[in-house]
């Protein structure tokens, strides 16, 4: 079909069009009778959010994604070129996809007049008919819509009367296209309201012009439920004129949570060669973001962005590789204490309330790191109790007598592969706590998880863990004290 290069020629191929919210509608409804899947890629929606969306393009609504950020909202919206024909006609030379069976702009409809059936016609992909639009507050309407160009009036000897010299916005070239407006509550109030016609009639007046365009397009905005508050808000007629709202949220498990990490972090070779992630390390990782939700430190209103376990993986890789460098290694498996190197990764990406901003943003990184210890280890291990009976034996007995008998010990941050698991290893009662609880471990996940009980004691206060120059240190939360009297 793309071969087809005149009018004439595309009129005897049979080829008939259609509005975009149809050519969406049409093409869903062929995904789902063929129980295809219809976003790709995206995880965590598919009984939620997904057949909402899928109702709204079935209803040719306009849409607005409404949900706190890294939720996904953009890349739903982008998805949403999938459903269109992987090809569309337009004219030639037309600043607004001038479709040749209905031409709508002044220079389409002369040139069809001019040059009839041997009028060029050019083909559309998909691909270019997404346009997107950050809303900010120094957007204008000229931006959106369009405005008198004087440059152009001196070019072409026109006067401002003629609507030739008219330079169209983003919203008329977008014509038959996929139009997303990013955070809309951040669009001042005035420019909201030049929306009104375009989402209701689906046309456009630009500077008192006579100019009728009826574009066909496929609206899609996104907001933060916090925006409605904080800096702005949809204003009433507007909302009106959107079809749907959908409300996104965040994945409500880890496994959903992981499947979105591993297909966004960004990681090579010599990373996916080198390094290997016990599949508790990638838990860890995703509960640190459940904990921060859920964390009294942490403003829940502006939400976690998924994209905090997304970029705290990538430092998980990078500290483990880093320390394979240093010490020269060429393999190595990531640490417990490597969780110290996604830090950075926390503490850009929360908003703490004043409590939090007591504590320090540090603080309470570790402190989700420390709750995200305590939640897995809950979930594997027998229950430590804060007070225990005199003379009861629990599962940990041999582990605390160990190190109350010892003088503690340290893993250091950049010790060998060999030295890190022989430091373990000294630690016997461990490896009967996993042959009990965890007697299907994987061998190559078996000193992380030692290292992991040992964490969880010290969240538990049955053991100390002190910061020591390149490492840390381990010991009994009372031995020293008496060892010292």
């Amino acid at each position: 079909m793309n071969k087809i290069k005149t009018l004439g020629e595309l009129k005897k191929s049979g080829y008939t069009s259609q509005s975009i919210k149809d050519e969406l509608r049409n093409n869903l409804r062929t995904k789902i009778q063929n129980r295809e899947t219809t976003f790709e890629g995206v995880h965590g929606f598919e009984k939620t959010v997904i057949p909402e969306l899928e109702r709204a393009i079935l209803s040719r609504h306009n849409i607005n994604l409404l949900g706190l950020r890294g939720q996904a909202k953009t890349r739903l919206a982008r998805k949403m070129t999938e459903l269109l024909d992987e090809y569309i006609p337009v004219v030639a030379g037309s600043d607004i996809n001038d479709d040749p069976l209905n031409p709508i702009s002044r220079f389409a409809i002369e040139l069809i007049a001019e040059k009839g059936d041997k009028t060029p016609i050019t083909w559309m992909h998909r691909d270019e008919r997404f346009y997107e639009k950050l809303a900010t507050p120094d957007v204008t309407v000229a931006d959106l819509i369009g405005d008198i160009d004087p440059i152009k009036a001196a070019n072409l000897k026109l006067s401002y009367a003629d609507d030739r010299v008219i330079h169209y916005g983003m919203i008329p070239r977008a014509n038959r296209c996929i139009f997303v407006i990013n955070e809309i509550p951040d669009l001042q109030a005035r420019i909201q309201v030049s929306l009104f016609n375009i989402l209701q009639e689906g046309d456009i007046q630009i500077r008192g012009f006579k100019v009728r365009l009826p574009l066909d397009m496929q609206f899609v905005f996104t907001a933060n439920p916090e925006d409605y508050t904080n800096r702005g808000s949809i204003v009433t007629p507007l909302k009106d004129r959107i079809g749907s709202q959908i409300l996104t949220h965040y994945p409500e498990d880890i496994e959903t949570a992981k499947k979105i990490t591993h297909q966004e972090a960004k990681s090579d070779k010599a990373q996916d060669s080198t390094i290997y992630v016990p599949e508790l390390a990638k838990d860890l990782l995703e509960q640190i973001s459940f904990e921060a939700r859920e964390s009294e430190y942490i403003d829940a209103k502006s939400g976690i962005s998924a994209r905090m376990s997304i970029t705290a993986y990538e430092n998980l890789l990078s500290a483990a590789e880093r320390r394979c460098l240093v010490i020269g290694e060429k393999k190595t498996s990531v640490r417990l204490s490597d969780f110290m190197g996604i830090i950075p990764s926390i503490t850009g990406k929360v908003e703490l309330v004043y409590e939090g901003e007591q504590e320090g943003t540090g603080n309470v990184a570790l402190s989700l790191i420390g709750d995200a210890v305590k939640s897995l280890f809950q979930e594997s291990f027998p229950a430590i109790q804060k007070l225990e009976k005199e003379d009861e034996k629990t599962p940990y007995h041999d582990t605390l007598e160990w190190f109350f008998a010892e003088s503690g010990f340290e893993l250091m941050d950049d010790s060998s592969e060999k030295l890190y698991k022989t430091t373990l290893d000294d630690v016997v009662p461990l490896n009967e706590l996993l042959d009990t609880y965890k007697p299907d471990l994987d061998k190559k996940d078996r000193y992380f998880w030692k290292e992991f009980i040992l964490w969880a004691l010290v969240e538990y206060n049955k053991l100390s863990k002190q910061r020591v120059d390149e490492g840390y240190q381990f010991k009994d939360t009372f031995g020293s004290y008496i060892s010292n009297l």
